[in-house]
């Protein structure tokens, strides 16, 4: 059955957006109107991508929405009416995809309204009124439905896993249930910045290897396809006995080859890929990856540092509003999407039941170094909220040592890959070339 969106008016003169199943547009509007609706849009969408919820952010509206103020309705009306000028730029911004930098400016204004007391509607409402991206409009204006219906907002962004991140997510959660959305806020700006400026670090160190030895690879391989016949037809013609080098007429042997049957590597490539997919989707191997992401070379600490981090900020939360050791511990675990940092967790959280520290799943684990859980361990004994607070600052300064160095390790590793392809190019490719150069090949035709 077709999805169709729809804008309507309520009673109280307010527009509300959401979606509905049903076999036509025609439908769609009977039934808004039987729930005292007046439908203002309605438009068929495509499958959505995104993941579906089971919790909607209207619902009953026939019990809620009644009495219907056709003044209100009129006024809201002319509000709501476009001139050209401001139709083009919606259309425009329509087809914009929602950035990273879009979010973090998101986050960014909704801290900064709270900050300033403003509630969750009308500080939602103030943003959407000054958001330029129309899809995120949309989204925004859904996750107001959904706070003026009772849901709270992490139930809609939910819905939108494909445009907020888990992680960002989670963190918007632990601040509505805790009761500190925004200190939540702040951390998840700092959390989107973090990541964002990681990623282009990473990016502007491995884009121009990747390209380099990609372009090595191609000139490789269209060498050894174009320039070494034309040389070994050279040899043939003069009559020569000088040889191509032994590596360059195995390296032709073996593109040769690669041409004839090219289906042998695709059905291998794809098998192993098929096969290494499917054991990641099975429990044992889902555990075993997020297992390897903790335990891989130059990678695995700093991920460990950042995904505990994150668990003890949130801790941190919970604790400074009043909640149990166990009661936030639970809370907390929401920030985590590793499994193996998860079952840490449910041991922690079992051996607080059974009466013992929960600290030891964490030692046990031995994937980060004993500094945060001595730390702990002293901050269970005197403040331990206070302690947390001290071991984030530790960690934080931690997490950038390991960054720094990651990014000075990087280009090394880098250039020595390409430096291995590009050693493999000059002996497969230019050393007959160089050879042709230097003509000595002519002596040797001619007896010499």
């Amino acid at each position: 059955m077709p999805q169709y969106r729809y804008r309507a008016l309520t009673s109280a003169g307010t527009i509300i957006t959401n979606r509905m199943d049903e076999a036509n547009e025609q439908v769609v509007k009977v039934k808004l109107k039987r729930n005292d609706l007046i439908p203002i849009y309605v438009k068929k969408i495509g499958k959505s991508k995104r993941k579906k919820v089971t919790k909607r952010n209207v619902s009953e509206l026939n019990e809620m929405l009644k009495n219907v103020n056709t003044a209100n309705i009129e006024k809201n009306r002319q509000e709501n009416k476009l001139n050209f000028i401001q139709r083009a730029k919606k259309a425009i911004n329509k087809v914009e995809r929602i950035t990273t930098r879009d979010i973090i400016i998101f986050t960014q204004n909704f801290y900064l309204l709270k900050k300033a007391n403003f509630n969750n509607i009308h500080a939602l409402s103030t943003i959407i009124e000054n958001t330029e991206n129309f899809e995120l409009q949309e989204i925004l204006k859904d996750i107001l439905a959904g706070v003026e219906a009772g849901e709270n907002i992490y139930t809609t962004m939910e819905y939108y896993s494909d445009v907020f991140p888990y992680l960002y997510i989670n963190m918007i959660k632990v601040g509505e249930q805790s009761g500190s959305l925004t200190k939540s806020l702040e951390e998840a700006v700092k959390y989107l910045e973090d990541t964002d400026s990681l990623n282009k670090k990473i990016r502007s160190i491995l884009v121009p290897n990747i390209a380099m030895f990609v372009g090595l690879v191609i000139m490789l391989f269209v060498g050894t396809l174009v320039a070494i016949p034309a040389i070994q037809n050279v040899f043939d013609t003069i009559g020569t006995q000088d040889q191509l080098p032994a590596i360059t007429l195995w390296f032709s042997g073996v593109v040769d080859n690669l041409i004839a049957y090219w289906y042998v590597p695709v059905i291998i490539i794809t098998a192993i890929i098929g096969v290494i997919l499917w054991y990641i989707n099975t429990p044992k191997g889902r555990y075993d990856f997020n297992y390897f992401k903790y335990t891989m070379p130059i990678f695995g600490k700093l991920i460990y540092a950042i995904d505990f981090s994150r668990f003890i900020r949130a801790m941190a939360l919970n604790l400074e509003n009043g909640m149990r050791i166990q009661d936030a511990i639970q809370v907390s675990k929401s920030v985590c999407k590793n499994i193996v940092m998860l079952s840490i967790i449910e041991a922690s959280i079992n051996n607080l039941l059974i009466g013992r520290s929960w600290l030891e799943p964490f030692e046990k684990a031995r994937f980060g170094t004993t500094m945060p859980t001595e730390m702990l361990k002293i901050g269970m004994q005197t403040d331990l909220t206070e302690m947390m607070q001290k071991l984030l600052i530790y960690m934080e300064s931690d997490i950038d040592t390991q960054l720094k160095r990651i990014v000075k390790v990087l280009p090394e590793v880098t250039y020595a890959i390409v430096g291995v392809v590009l050693i493999f190019f000059v002996l497969v490719v230019l050393v007959p070339c160089i050879q042709v150069y230097m003509g000595g090949f002519l002596f040797s035709a001619y007896g010499f």
